[in-house]
């Protein structure tokens, strides 16, 4: 599940062809007749064009970084959860040895589950054979794996109080890092803020070739062209870094992520560890 962590240029060049389009056009447009007829007598001192190219390059300072923090929010919950899943199954190995093979299973399987109803998928064939098993209906099923977990951790009367509270502690950080992913899922960047850049970066292309003092009619074009597709492609790399969990090259990697963590805690109950996905691309940034 989008595993391969480059993208293409054509991937992104679909992104923005319409907007590419309208620029090219535009320039050549503008620039040709720049030189001829009643736009030869419009000027607009090229002032005004770096203002508005200095307000919008603002905008996608902010824009953009902002994307990169939720971005990298994610990639660091989803860090914690691989540290978080090794540590829940080491205590359970080591203060409740007879439940750690079923804590192992469900774990592994609630963070396939974590990963598949975050990307809007339905669950693969080895999340629902699972999931059966409860004979019961979940909205959140992640959130009912966890509460298993506590159930059984509840019923242990044999375990110590002091080492239940450690086990319930790890449970507890899993479920703040399942809620922190939601927040960042739900939470949607306004749609106002893109609508004012796009705008802006339309203004500027609309402005610049009557501020230009360039005698050469294909300079001018290339100018008008490039300057707009800039600020766009800028634009659009925001966007599409914005939403880590909507099942674009560019998000986290759960899939090899939720992978990496099975081969792990299989390992860890002295399982057989299956093949095919020990040779899954599961790397990952800790």
């Amino acid at each position: 599940m989008l595993l391969n962590k480059r993208i293409s240029i054509s991937y992104f060049l679909d992104l923005i062809k319409w907007d590419i389009l309208a620029i090219a056009l535009y320039a050549i447009f503008a620039g040709s007749l720049d030189h001829y007829g009643i736009l030869q007598r419009i000027s607009i001192p090229l002032a005004v064009s770096s203002l508005i190219a200095t307000i919008v390059s603002l905008l996608l300072a902010f824009r953009t970084s902002q994307s990169y923090e939720r971005w990298w929010e994610a990639r660091l919950i989803w860090g914690a959860i691989v540290n978080d899943s090794r540590t829940l199954i080491r205590q359970v190995k080591t203060y409740l040895p007879e439940e750690v093979n079923e804590f192992a299973h469900r774990q592994i399987i609630w963070c396939y589950a974590l990963s598949e109803s975050l990307r809007g998928l339905s669950f693969s064939e080895k999340v629902k054979v699972y999931l059966s098993a409860y004979n019961t209906d979940s909205r959140n099923w992640p959130n009912l794996l966890l509460n298993k977990h506590a159930e059984v951790l509840a019923a242990a009367k044999q375990l110590n109080p002091n080492r239940q509270v450690q086990i319930d502690a790890t449970i507890a950080r899993l479920c703040d890092a399942m809620g922190k992913c939601e927040r960042i899922k739900k939470t949607v960047f306004p749609k106002s803020y893109s609508l004012l850049i796009h705008f802006l970066i339309y203004v500027l292309m609309t402005i610049l070739p009557f501020g230009l003092e360039d005698r050469t009619q294909w300079m001018e074009i290339i100018i008008v062209f490039v300057v707009p597709v800039l600020f766009i492609a800028i634009e659009r790399t925001a966007i599409i870094m914005q939403d880590p969990f909507e099942n674009k090259p560019t998000d986290t990697p759960m899939t090899a992520i939720s992978q990496t963590i099975e081969v792990n805690l299989l390992e860890m109950i002295g399982e057989a560890v299956p093949e095919h996905e020990m040779q899954e691309d599961s790397y990952y940034l800790m």
